[in-house]
């Protein structure tokens, strides 16, 4: 069954556009198309979409204000951001909403239905520029104090954090650097004490930062 779309945009050339193209792609069905935040809000009501491709910048009510009571009306109803800014305000203020994903307007159309399929089915879809600004951001918030840390773990805490890193347990690390299982343990412990981290994710955060891992690659 085909995925069922609403189109949200103020500028009705970019709505006939964009239906004209994923119809003739056949890669969804467009069942609507509103031009403002209003109005999609009427529609999603009247005619259930799957999925909601949503404008940002629209009179009336904007698009995170209207993702946000389209969410909390019909929290089933996945909705993709477009707009033309690559800015961390509006990735952020719509997700935070309750998009499922942010697509720029300057994108290829194979781009578009690449993040229609990936929102319909359940996950996140951010194109690699937006993923690098949100990046850059995130490793811009990790506490300095840490960076003077990172010279006192020893060459093979390092090699064990970045293992930890790209995902590796302790097992596979084991194996991967010859040593015991209690080893690498006794060395994850050490990595914690020292950098003040204590679960993977900050732990990956870290190694991002300091190009331990291959997430930086």
């Amino acid at each position: 069954m085909k995925t069922t779309l609403l189109l949200v945009d103020d500028h009705q050339l970019f709505r006939e556009g964009l239906k004209l193209l994923i119809e003739q792609h056949q890669s969804a069905t467009v069942v609507g198309e509103a031009g403002s935040g209003i109005e999609a809000i009427r529609l999603v009501e009247e005619l259930r979409p799957d999925l909601v491709l949503m404008d940002l910048n629209m009179p009336d009510m904007n698009g995170i204000d209207a993702t946000r009571q389209i969410i909390k009306k019909y929290p089933a109803t996945k909705i993709l951001a477009l707009s033309m800014e690559c800015d961390r305000f509006f990735v952020v203020e719509v997700l935070k909403a309750g998009a499922a994903g942010y697509l720029l307007k300057d994108s290829a159309f194979a781009e578009l239905s690449q993040a229609i399929a990936s929102v319909a089915k359940g996950e996140t879809y951010l194109p690699q520029k937006v993923s690098n600004l949100l990046v850059k951001e995130f490793l811009q918030c990790i506490p300095e104090e840490q960076t003077l840390v990172y010279d006192n773990l020893t060459p093979r805490e390092r090699e064990v954090l970045q293992l930890i890193s790209d995902g590796k347990s302790t097992k596979e690390i084991a194996h991967l650097l010859g040593i015991s299982h209690k080893t690498v343990e006794n060395q994850r412990q050490s990595i914690m004490q020292k950098l003040q981290l204590f679960n993977v994710a900050e732990l990956t955060k870290f190694a991002v930062r300091h190009g331990l891992s291959s997430l930086t690659k």
